[in-house]
């Protein structure tokens, strides 16, 4: 085995040999950012060394992560892993799978076939009616056929409450079953990942005015909090208010700044809402001087733009459902949480974004968001890997997805694309100076939110 391994992933091949000699399925739970993908690649090579499978066929959710995936099997094995001829194996999205004909499937009938799947929280069902079409592929093409499954996941659990495909819950109480777990706790104690700095940016003293008509009322909040709880102002407005993202871009600008006296290339992350968002946070980081890249789903070549941010020193990457599960750039130290998505496996996607560590001074990764009451509670229990009310299958059934539907159930992934509009339906028109209108028509209330120079900032570090 080769010697640059991480101790947890000699332990989890290990484990992971041992037991396809009695179950051909293999659950393995990493904390994102432990080197799941690697991990996976030197299992398949001992698998060929021992002569137990032919071929390999991965899968995973997005483009990019099926590149790296590419990439890290073909350096690990020798061999290709594009589907040409003389290759071992292929990687395909998960989406790829409705488009492989009958000849492609009886591969795995003909074959001695190791198929490995990234993200599998991804793709729901143990019963065909209640999985999502992901799912579907599997129990239904991949489940009996192939002669090993490896299924990766770090936040191993769904929105949606449904069970996850090749996953195995304990019977009463439907807790998930893994058969190899690698926690945050344990990847900082080995220096594998970065301790997570969570900055929670509040304000004291938020102005609100409403005026209809020849009216006009303002009303002030203690908190961030209070004033999402009891004011017709949305968390995606307060997202796009342009003192908002000056601050915290502000904070992160800050600590990239200090970060890169010991590392010269350490890099920052936006996590945007939509497009025309992620364009209003890169104009506010060039007039601070700071250099950005901007790649969203419409972004021609975004894999290009990506693999080419991931060898420059270019400081900022501004994106949208692009890098917040999967993409391995290790140089990013620093994220702004600037999404409207407020569910917890998303955010830990993105948080597991800057936490792969690559050197000794390296051991610290920071997130800055707004004091929202969900996200903070999020971030109060970062330190458990799976949190009970999470990783438990719900027995409540649930409506079966449309047959067609790609997206039914996907978790993260539908949450993540940014192609849906915000909570409001559109962006808010920006107001007068310091403040931001909220509301569309003239005969409805018009919404102006200013904050006081009363910043406050709330630090968790829960390692």
């Amino acid at each position: 085995m080769t010697s640059s391994l991480r101790d947890w992933q000699r332990r989890c091949i290990d484990t992971a040999l041992e037991h396809f000699l009695s179950s051909p399925h293999f659950f393995c739970q990493a904390t994102p950012g432990a080197g799941k993908t690697r991990m996976a690649a030197e299992l398949a090579r001992c698998l060929l060394e021992q002569r137990k499978i032919d071929l390999v066929l991965c899968f995973a959710p997005s483009c990019q992560v099926v590149d790296g995936f590419r990439s890290t099997f073909a350096a690990v094995l020798g061999k290709r892993l594009d589907g040409l001829l003389g290759a071992v194996g292929a990687a395909y999205t998960y989406q790829a799978m409705d488009y492989r004909d009958e000849a492609f499937w009886r591969l795995l009938d003909d074959y001695r076939v190791f198929a490995v799947f990234d993200e599998i929280h991804h793709c729901a069902g143990h019963d065909p009616l209640l999985s999502n079409a992901w799912g579907q592929q599997i129990l239904q093409r991949i489940q009996d056929r192939a002669a090993f499954t490896l299924a990766l996941s770090g936040t191993p659990w769904r929105s949606d409450d449904r069970a996850i495909a090749l996953a195995r819950y304990s019977s009463p109480e439907g807790h998930l079953i893994c058969d190899y777990r690698y926690g945050l706790r344990e990847a900082i104690a080995d220096g594998v990942c970065r301790a997570p700095r969570i900055v929670l940016l509040d304000n004291q003293k938020v102005k609100l005015t409403e005026e209809l008509e020849t009216e006009s009322t303002v009303r002030l909040f203690p908190s961030i909090a209070k004033l999402l709880g009891e004011s017709p102002v949305t968390f995606e407005e307060l997202l796009r208010h342009d003192e908002v993202i000056d601050q915290l871009l502000g904070l992160g600008c800050a600590k990239l700044d200090e970060l890169r006296q010991i590392k010269p290339d350490a890099a920052g992350l936006v996590v945007a809402t939509d497009i025309e968002h992620a364009q209003q946070i890169a104009q506010a980081l060039e007039a601070r001087g700071d250099g950005c890249r901007v790649v969203t789903n419409r972004t021609p070549d975004a894999q290009q733009v990506i693999n080419a941010f991931r060898r420059s020193d270019c400081r900022w990457i501004v994106a949208v459902g692009m890098i917040s599960e999967g993409t391995d750039i290790p140089r990013l130290q620093v994220c702004c949480y600037l999404s409207r998505i407020r569910t917890e496996l998303h955010y830990r996607q993105v948080l597991g974004r800057v936490l792969r560590r690559i050197g000794a001074p390296d051991d610290q990764a920071w997130l800055f968001m707004l004091a929202e009451p969900t996200l903070r509670s999020f971030a109060e229990r970062i330190a458990d890997d799976l949190p009970d009310d999470l990783a438990v299958l719900s027995q409540v059934q649930m409506a079966a997805a449309p047959s067609g539907s790609m997206a039914g159930g996907m978790g993260a992934g539908s949450e993540a694309d940014g192609r849906s509009g915000g909570e409001a339906g559109r962006p808010p028109r920006a107001g007068a100076a310091g403040g931001y209108s909220l509301g569309d028509f003239s005969a409805e209330p018009s919404y102006q939110v200013s904050f006081s120079q009363h910043y406050r900032q709330l630090l968790l570090a829960c390692f």
